[in-house]
């Protein structure tokens, strides 16, 4: 009878090459992380700077660059912007998107295939295009109505409910897919209308997900601003021209912390893996 030494030595080794392969993995992974959250790190580290001119080794940290850009009318004001835009195009949104999302999952008609690709065409259209379109345009409307639409707030809310409608589209139909058809005709018989409820979480992150698309574009926004009316990433960007002091990394990370605080919010409702 083999003893305990001879059956421990007759079992297989554990691959190394395995070990190996899994290290490598992980590895690059942690690069990929290092990769995207470095820049984030460093907006954040320089906003604390003390010196004015951005210069490395810092000659201390201070807090006072986002009192500086809380006392800018410019980055006040495109903020407040960018609250109203976000808002109502958010609002807008959801009146289109819920409908069009009902028509495409519980629809049957030979033209929802094309109707989809149409609603989430922004999607792959570049945003310098998407808002040289818009530009086109509205100039168009001007000519012929008299009506002006670049750099007012129905002009804008326009062109980004165009944002937000394909995100709208893609969140809650991934909730319309996900609902289970037995609660909800259960529900139904008993005299309810238990769909809207029970896709509210969706309704919410599209919301979410909508303002914070809104809240962010700079690409069509650029071709919409004029005296008197912009947003806050437009007023970063001209700000940088004249200046390069750590107010527009403070900003920065306020706006982070708004996208971070949404996304959290927005994956609690419905799993971004699922639409993105």
């Amino acid at each position: 009878m083999p003893t305990s030494y001879e059956v421990a030595a007759r079992m297989p080794r554990p691959r190394p090459r395995l070990s190996l392969l899994r290290a490598a993995y992980l590895a690059c992974v942690a690069l990929v992380f290092l990769f995207m959250f470095t820049p984030l790190i460093f907006v954040i580290w320089v906003s604390l700077f003390k010196n004015e001119i951005i210069t490395f080794p810092p000659q201390g940290y201070t807090l006072r660059w986002f009192g500086n850009a809380w006392a800018n009318a410019a980055f006040l004001n495109g903020f407040i912007s960018s609250i109203e835009i976000g808002a109502f195009a958010m609002l807008a949104g959801l009146a289109l998107g819920i409908p069009a999302s009902f028509a495409l999952v519980r629809g049957r008609f030979p033209a929802r295939g094309a109707l989809a690709a149409f609603l989430l065409s922004p999607l792959i259209v570049p945003g310098i295009v998407a808002g040289t379109a818009i530009y086109i345009y509205f100039v168009e409307i001007e000519l012929i109505t008299g009506v002006r639409m670049i750099a007012t707030l129905p002009g804008f809310i326009v062109a980004h409910v165009a944002l937000t409608i394909p995100w709208t589209v893609r969140l809650i139909s991934a909730s319309l897919v996900g609902l289970d058809r037995a609660v909800e005709e259960a529900a139904m018989n008993l005299g309810a209308r238990p769909t809207l409820p029970m896709i509210r979480p969706g309704v919410v992150a599209a919301g979410i997900f909508s303002f914070i698309v809104s809240f962010t574009d700079l690409e069509m926004s650029l071709f919409l601003i004029g005296p008197g009316r912009s947003t806050l990433p437009i007023a970063m960007l001209q700000y940088l021209e004249w200046k390069f002091d750590p107010t527009v990394a403070a900003v920065s990370v306020v706006q982070i912390a708004i996208i971070g605080v949404g996304l959290v919010v927005t994956d609690r409702f419905v799993k971004l893996s699922k639409v993105v």
